[in-house]
């Protein structure tokens, strides 16, 4: 990719790319691990409401104390990095590129947002925010010439990094999406019995170290739909209104599964999403599987590249039409600087959302009584399914994003998808809302009548 020698070019001139991120969990470390070993990085600054967090952060990481300063504007001067409470002091200074990393949704958009409007690339580390209104985020980067991306490391970027081969090698695209482990009943999971589906010590999880929130939303079906739904608007992929399959399979069987139903796969159309169990339904894990990993599913233009298929390590289908490319692992933070340096030295992102065309519905748990509390992606009552953009449009279906602390007004049956007239929606998160309905505007709701 040419990146590394372009850093260090950045670093000889003495012009490193200001980074500025949000959030100190886990992501956010994983790259503070990797960027002072980076030519022309210079992260100035991190924002995290918790101070204490982000202080773990760099001492975990084993950043010098004597690389610390008490401002941004010291940082800057210095080179050197400072840690702020309040993420606004980010976007009024002289930084190049901000990581978003909350995991908030709603946060992640108003910081996206605020970004573009200070002419800043943002790197959405915030997958749930992006799946919520990253292609009206996207449209107001482009409009402000600022770079929008997914980041990479994260497996979203990685797919698209795979789709973008594909297309550049002159493949259409079958089939795009990942692997993860996956029980009938993980849509019925919450809180308080999640640390019976992971495979975490007791000790471990009695420590409070772990969100059972957010390791509800890994396991339940959320966090997958979220990721194939970027995926999607990013690709121009349409998903199965019946959501992810989730089928059990290995490596050699990515391209036999993920492909049409018409030819024997698990697919509802060609150009789609899906996700793969690393696990039998019964819950034994299966050699080889998928866990972790991402792949493309490609179809051969002609005879002679379906003999290709066959002569080389493809992985095909049983009739040499279809095969996988599969990368095995993704790094998370540890990879992020390859968004970074794309946005600020290339001005291109390692995918962004091309349109509208998966979404992530709120979908009960269980039976749902009006009057109830929605309590968002991990807790008690909604799991997030993916459906298409015009599904969810044309049936006013509620973005699991935004189900949090709603309350809801009609019953809604275990199963069943919440619409945006079974719930009381807060206004006052005016900006989210706004992205989210621009969003939606995308699709048009007159020809969907017709």
């Amino acid at each position: 990719m040419n990146l590394h020698p372009l850093l260090q070019q950045r670093e000889r001139e003495g012009r490193p790319i200001r980074v500025g991120l949000i959030g100190a969990g886990r992501y956010g470390t994983m790259y503070l691990a990797q960027a002072r070993n980076i030519p022309g990085i210079h992260v100035v600054a991190i924002a995290d409401i918790n101070v204490a967090r982000a202080q773990g952060a760099f001492a975990l990481v084993d950043w010098p104390a004597d690389a610390m300063a008490e401002s941004i504007e010291e940082a800057l001067a210095n080179r050197t990095t400072t840690i702020v409470a309040d993420a606004a002091a980010l976007f009024d200074s002289d930084i190049d590129v901000i990581v978003e990393a909350t995991g908030n949704p709603i946060v992640g958009v108003n910081h996206a947002l605020r970004a573009i409007e200070t002419k800043k690339h943002i790197i959405m580390v915030t997958v749930e925010a992006d799946a919520l209104a990253g292609p009206a985020l996207a449209r107001r980067a482009e409009a402000a010439g600022v770079v929008y991306s997914m980041a990479y490391g994260d497996q979203p970027a990685l797919i698209m990094e795979l789709v973008d081969w594909a297309r550049t090698s002159g493949f259409d695209v079958v089939c795009a999406g990942k692997g993860a482990k996956y029980l009938s009943h993980y849509h019925e999971m919450n809180p308080d019995n999640v640390w019976d589906n992971w495979e975490f010590s007791k000790e471990l999880t009695d420590s409070g170290q772990l969100n059972p929130y957010m390791h509800t939303s890994f396991r339940d079906g959320t966090k997958a739909a979220i990721e194939m739904a970027a995926v999607a608007n990013a690709a121009g992929l349409v998903p199965s209104d019946d959501g992810l399959t989730f089928t059990p399979g290995n490596v050699e069987e990515i391209a036999t599964i993920c492909r049409p139903s018409a030819v024997g796969g698990v697919l509802a159309n060609g150009g789609s999403v899906d996700v793969m169990s690393s696990v039998t339904r019964a819950g034994d894990w299966i050699p080889f599987n998928t866990q972790e990993g991402v792949f493309v599913v490609v179809k051969a233009t002609n005879a002679y590249v379906s003999g290709c298929f066959t002569e080389y390590p493809w992985h095909p289908d049983p009739t040499g039409q279809y095969a996988a490319l599969y990368r095995p692992y993704h790094y998370v933070g540890l990879e992020l600087n390859v968004s970074i340096a794309n946005a600020a030295l290339r001005g291109i992102a390692t995918g962004a959302p091309t349109g509208f065309h998966g979404d992530v519905v709120a979908t009960a748990k269980k039976d749902l009584t009006a009057g109830e509390f929605l309590d968002g992606e991990g807790g008690f009552t909604v799991w997030g399914k993916l459906v298409s953009a015009e599904t969810s449009v044309r049936n006013r279906l509620l973005p699991v994003a935004l189900a949090h602390h709603v309350e809801l007004t009609h019953d809604v049956a275990k199963g069943q998808s919440v619409s945006w007239d079974d719930v009381i929606i807060d206004e006052s998160l005016a900006t989210a809302l706004e992205l989210r309905r621009e969003t939606e505007a995308l699709i048009d709701v007159e020809a969907l009548a017709l």
